[in-house]
């Protein structure tokens, strides 16, 4: 064997050696990322199902121009706010808000992912005003007459519906079980999912009102779908922007101006503008996690390409629509 060819072989064996190195490495970080998208599948989610006030969209006896672009085919119908959170590992599906939209909710939400053994698993209610809780009459025996779907409330809006018919025969036909949670205090859903209400200011008719923190892993949600001025709140909106991942807030009006001949301090909630300008000196991450929801028939920004709905996407900002997924 002559001198070159010796350098050959221990070149090839050196060659070889690096490459197996390599290809050890290229193995091994596949498996890590085949692990994460693993974990990932299995990580729980939101679906937006609704993203519009009580009164829904088009909303009855609208003849405005906000309204007819649904009958004129050039705007799609629109949802009442409600949110579902999936945990992919229990295969349970809880209802946030259950609105008079349950019906096209439920088919949308089945679609996505179908239930396993129970139709929900909970259902949390924010407050007692018509989009948020008058779902539940499909609940009941002349509908789909469902078996201790478990209902989560504040004490206060539990005694309402124990207490005043129709909703008192859901509870009486053990369609639902009423369960009052503690505001503040985290309760703890499964292994995996923790909900922690929180009372925040707004009409208190029939009950107080709350929004909810959702957390799993390390990730925290707020829902605040109807709250008045940011201003009457005894918490720090920014503070709350910062500390958590995503957030979906009231955005019933894009502006004041918005109902002409109507007195706005009787409607008290933050508008888009307001909500943009506290927020203006948030990081671009920051601004990010805010989705605006339960926006009102007659808030442009719901109209899909409006100038509003991209002046709030150019702001960093976004509008919730329904079907996606976080």
């Amino acid at each position: 064997m002559t001198k070159r060819n010796r350098k050959d072989i221990i070149f090839a064996a050196i060659y070889f050696h690096i490459m197996n190195k390599q290809l050890l490495i290229i193995i091994l970080l596949i498996a890590m990322v085949s692990v994460t998208t693993a974990q990932d599948s299995n990580s729980p989610y939101l679906v937006v199902l609704g993203t519009v006030q009580d009164g829904g969209y088009p909303h009855p006896g609208c003849d405005k121009a906000c309204c007819q672009m649904f009958y004129q085919g050039k705007e799609k119908k629109h949802y009442v706010s409600s949110l579902a959170l999936i945990d992919p590992i229990t295969k349970q599906r809880f209802l946030f808000d259950c609105t008079p939209d349950f019906t096209a909710q439920l088919h949308n939400l089945n679609a996505i992912f179908p239930p396993d053994s129970s139709l929900f698993d909970g259902i949390f209610l924010t407050h007692a005003h018509i989009g948020h809780y008058t779902g539940l009459m499909y609940l009941g025996k002349e509908a789909m007459n469902t078996k201790h779907i478990v209902v989560y409330l504040t004490l206060d809006f539990y005694e309402f519906l124990d207490q005043n018919g129709p909703w008192s025969l859901l509870q009486k036909n053990d369609n639902i079980s009423l369960m009052s949670l503690v505001t503040g205090e985290p309760f703890q859903l499964n292994e995996h999912i923790t909900i922690t209400p929180f009372f925040v200011p707004h009409r208190e008719e029939f009950s107080k009102t709350v929004g909810y923190k959702i957390s799993y892993g390390s990730k925290n949600i707020i829902f605040i779908p109807d709250i008045d001025k940011w201003q009457k709140w005894d918490k720090d909106i920014v503070q709350l922007v910062k500390g958590n991942d995503l957030l979906f807030i009231d955005g019933t009006f894009y502006n004041s101006n918005e109902l002409p001949g109507r007195d706005m301090s009787q409607i008290p909630h933050p508008s888009i503008e307001e909500s943009m300008t506290l927020f203006k000196d948030l990081s671009s991450a920051d601004k990010a996690k805010i989705h605006f929801i339960h926006l009102n028939h007659t808030n442009p920004a719901l109209i899909k390409g409006s100038k509003e709905q991209k002046e709030v996407e150019q702001n960093g900002f976004h509008i919730a629509q329904e079907g996606e997924i976080f």
